[in-house]
């Protein structure tokens, strides 16, 4: 192979390997953390309880006030789950376009680029 494509080549790997792959890392795990939040939880034998705010903040509400609260924040956090989601549908298709071009770049068939996921 040339000194040309080989260091095109060098880049594309680097490219995926230094920005594309943590970006995709983080982009999941931002996605799980929104996933995986809890809401504060109170006595059942007060009319008031308090709910975790974030950031070790506690707010008294009624129990209604929680419970709209709390729908609006699963609500919120539903939409950031799915922009992270498309976050990452979109880092994985960077990463299938380079590797696309790592493929042209080494002259192989189509059939024989790597199927599957990505990572």
């Amino acid at each position: 192979m040339d000194r040309f494509r080989q260091e095109k080549l060098q880049r594309y790997e680097e490219f995926v390997d230094k920005r594309l792959k943590p970006d995709l890392v983080h982009a999941i795990a931002e996605r799980d953390k929104k996933r995986g939040g809890k809401e504060g939880r109170g006595r059942p034998d007060t009319q008031c309880i308090f709910v975790d705010i974030g950031l070790g903040f506690h707010v008294e509400f009624t129990w209604s006030e929680a419970l709209n609260f709390i729908s609006q924040r699963e609500e919120r956090l539903a939409r950031q789950i799915e922009e992270y989601t498309r976050l990452i549908a979109s880092i994985k298709a960077q990463i299938k376009l380079v590797y696309e071009g790592i493929r042209e770049l080494l002259q192989l068939p189509a059939e024989r680029s790597v199927q599957g996921p990505v990572f």
